[in-house]
């Protein structure tokens, strides 16, 4: 028989807990409400891992999912309850309209072609199909333009083929409370949208949803936030999600005019002494925090010296006394000491990157209720 999976078998560990999550959407209903609160779980709940944090999610109460493409659909709809709605916000690919439909999928119509061709399928079948449709406001990325949008509405065949579930937009600078781009999109967004009464209205992304109330619609559709990143200055008590740690593998002292890593980037101005930690890029640690970022232990700073590699980093643990670590020990690379945004700012990238990159090989800990669930890299379950 196999031996239990522990947490020391492996070189890095990911915590989630899925207690801040369910408490994020808490928040984020809360402040919505009487809008209804959906939850983005695209990119596998954005690299946390979408079979524990969907069915945290829909035990907190949440009904609709968003995610971007089909083939994200099915292994959520396996994890949450029949009464739960998947939409699918990249809409549907060329050929795949029957595999979209037969499981009740709800595909949001983003072009004149896949209006189209979801029409010719509803037609084949002799009954209304469900879709979201989603206009173009301003962001210039998915979405009919207004005026094919209200065109459409003036159709009674397409009342007819199309059961429209939901009429919804993007907000392109929410994260930015102060920019007129908002009030903008909103303006176009309700001017369509009047076209199509009854018919539930979403603007409302993460950033949208710490607007002001005219911007909840009747369903917002929170991602990043639900993973405790801050959407925007407006943002307030959201809960941390995610702890990073990797173990040491190696400590060394060096000398003074030694060389660290490819490319002998960093050379030693003095003695130093060095950890070598198991996480590198194919981990998802950014390349390009070598000698910019760092991991931390104890409150203190360990400065990243020399290249990030694929599976390794070192940093400067000179400032420890010697006993403080050792072959083995893990250091923080996410959480009480550096947060996401913190590592996002020092990559020169967004905690949205950084949290949908982190790779495959990190054990995880799911956290919920008291208790801590392990899953081994690779396990999906």
């Amino acid at each position: 028989m196999p031996s239990p999976i522990t947490i020391d078998a492996f070189s890095s560990r990911l915590s989630v807990d899925l207690d801040a999550i369910r408490a994020n959407y808490r928040t984020i209903a809360g402040r919505i409400a009487p809008a209804r609160c959906g939850a983005v779980v695209k990119a596998n709940a954005y690299g946390l891992g979408v079979a524990m944090v969907g069915p945290a999610l829909y035990r907190e109460g949440c009904r609709t999912f968003f995610v971007a493409q089909l083939c994200e659909a099915g292994p959520l709809a396996q994890v949450l309850g029949s009464d739960a709605e998947i939409i699918i916000l990249n809409g549907i690919d060329p050929g795949s309209e029957a595999l979209c439909a037969e499981p009740g999928f709800v595909p949001v119509l983003n072009s004149a072609t896949q209006v189209e061709r979801w029409r010719t399928l509803a037609r084949a079948k002799g009954r209304p199909l469900p879709a979201a449709l989603q206009v173009d406001s301003g962001m210039s990325r998915l979405g009919l333009p207004p005026v094919e949008a209200i065109d459409l509405a003036s159709h009674p065949a397409f009342a007819r083929e199309v059961d429209l579930r939901l009429v919804m937009s993007h907000l392109a600078c929410a994260d930015e409370p102060a920019r007129a781009a908002n009030a903008e999109q909103l303006a176009r967004f309700r001017a369509v949208h009047a076209h199509f009464p009854g018919v539930p209205a979403s603007i409302a992304n993460s950033g949208g949803a710490f607007l002001g109330g005219e911007f909840h619609g009747d369903l917002a559709r929170p991602g990043v936030a639900l993973f405790g990143v801050d959407p925007g200055p407006l943002a307030e008590g959201l809960r941390p999600v995610v702890r990073l740690d990797a173990r040491i593998l190696q400590i060394r002292t060096i000398e003074a005019g030694t060389g660290v890593g490819y490319g002998f980037e960093h050379i030693a101005a003095a003695r130093q002494r060095l950890a070598t930690i198991a996480i590198g890029y194919a981990d998802g640690w950014p390349r390009c925090l070598g000698g910019v970022g760092a991991a931390w232990h104890g409150g203190m700073r360990l400065p990243i010296v020399g290249r990030v590699s694929m599976d390794s980093t070192t940093v400067d643990i000179s400032a420890l006394p010697e006993e403080a670590l050792h072959e083995g020990d893990f250091v923080e690379l996410i959480g009480p000491s550096q947060s996401l945004d913190q590592v996002a700012r020092d990559a020169g990238t967004i905690a949205y990157e950084i949290l949908t990159q982190l790779g495959a090989r990190h054990a995880r800990i799911y956290l919920e209720s008291g208790a801590a669930r392990v899953r081994a890299p690779g396990d999906h379950r």
